[in-house]
C-alpha cells in the first residue's frame, strides 16, 4: 500500500507524540517535528506509511537517547490486557464457536495502537471487547480463515502491539499451535509487541517465538532478516495482525490473512469499509479472495 497525502498529519501528529513522551524540551520536540517534515517532503508516496514510521522512530531514539519510549505504556497494556484474559478465555471455551469469538476478540485487541491515536484508555479496551462479544465477521472470509487455519501445515502469525498479543493467545489457542510460528517485531518501535511482550503474553508456553529483525512498524520484507524471510517465504499461511502488517503486505504475493481495525479514512476506503470497523480478509494476490 502507497503512502497518501492524508497521512502526512498522522505522521507529524506521532513525531510530536513520541517527542512529548520523552522528553520535555520544546526544542527537542520542534527539532522532531522539523526533521520530520523533511523527511516527508522527500520520501516516495510508493513506500508505505510503515517505511515512515520507521524514520520517525529512528529520529527520535537518536535526538533523546531513549531506546524504547513507549516502554512504560506497553507495560501498561499488557497488564490491563492480561488481567481480562482469565475471563475472556473462559468466555471462549463457552461460546458456541469458539474459533469465531476469538478471532473477534484479536480483533478488539488492535485498539490498543499508538501508532494512531496518541493514547488508549482502559474504557476503550473494554468497550472493544465487548462490542467484540456481540459483533460478527463476514461470513464467508471467516469461513475461508477457519479453512485455512485448518489446512496449513505451516502457520506463521505476525503480532502487532503489546496487549494486543495478549488477547491474540485466544485466538493462537484455537490454532494448530505446533505447526505455528509467532513472529515480532525486531526492536521496539512505537508500542509494537517484541519478544519480551510475547514472553509476558505466555507465548513461549504454546508455540515458536521469533523476531522479524526490523524496526519497521509493520513488515516490509526487504528491510527483514533473511531468516525471517525464509519463514514468511515457507509458511503456508501467513496471518498478519494491524494496520501497519496491512500496509506493508496488502501487494505482497502470498497467501495472507489481515485482522485488524481500520482507524483511519485511508484504511477504510482501501480495504471499502466504515472507521472502526473491525476487518478480516484475505490477500488480493493468492488464493479466492474474500
Amino acid at each position: 500500500m502507497r503512502t497518501y497525502l492524508e497521512c502526512i498529519p498522522c505522521f507529524l501528529r506521532q513525531a510530536l507524540d513520541a517527542s512529548r513522551l520523552v522528553s520535555r524540551d520544546p526544542e527537542v520536540h520542534e527539532r522532531v517535528v522539523r526533521e520530520t517534515l523533511r523527511l516527508a517532503a522527500e520520501m516516495s508516496f510508493d513506500r508505505s506509511p510503515p517505511a515512515m514510521g520507521q524514520q520517525i522512530h529512528r529520529l527520535l531514539r537518536a535526538v533523546t537517547g531513549n531506546d524504547d519510549p513507549y516502554r512504560e505504556a506497553k507495560q501498561w497494556a499488557n497488564e490491563q490486557a492480561l488481567a481480562l484474559l482469565p475471563t475472556l478465555q473462559e468466555r471462549v471455551r463457552a461460546a458456541d464457536d469458539p474459533f469465531a469469538l476469538a478471532a473477534r476478540l484479536s480483533i478488539a485487541g488492535n485498539i490498543i495502537d499508538l501508532g494512531c491515536k496518541s493514547e488508549v484508555r482502559k474504557e476503550e479496551i473494554t468497550s472493544a471487547i465487548e462490542s467484540a462479544m456481540h459483533d460478527s465477521l463476514d461470513a464467508d472470509a471467516l469461513e475461508a480463515f477457519r479453512s485455512a487455519v485448518e489446512s496449513a501445515k505451516d502457520i506463521l502469525f505476525l503480532a502487532d502491539n503489546a496487549g494486543e498479543i495478549v488477547l491474540d493467545r485466544l485466538l493462537i489457542e484455537q490454532m494448530p499451535m505446533e505447526r505455528t510460528t509467532v513472529a515480532v517485531r525486531g526492536r521496539a518501535v512505537i508500542n509494537d509487541a517484541t519478544i519480551e511482550d510475547a514472553k509476558v503474553a505466555g507465548l513461549t508456553e504454546l508455540v515458536r517465538l521469533v523476531d522479524n529483525g526490523s524496526d519497521v512498524p509493520g513488515t516490509i520484507l526487504e528491510l527483514c532478516s533473511p531468516s525471517f524471510r525464509q519463514l514468511f517465504n515457507e509458511a503456508d499461511l501467513v496471518i498478519a495482525k494491524g494496520q501497519g502488517n496491512y500496509e506493508t503486505l496488502s501487494d505482497v504475493d502470498h497467501d495472507i490473512f489481515f485482522l485488524f481495525q481500520a482507524k483511519c479514512p485511508v484504511i477504510a476506503r482501501d480495504v471499502e469499509c466504515e472507521v472502526g470497523q473491525a476487518v478480516l480478509c484475505r490477500g488480493q494476490t493468492r488464493g479466492d479472495n474474500v
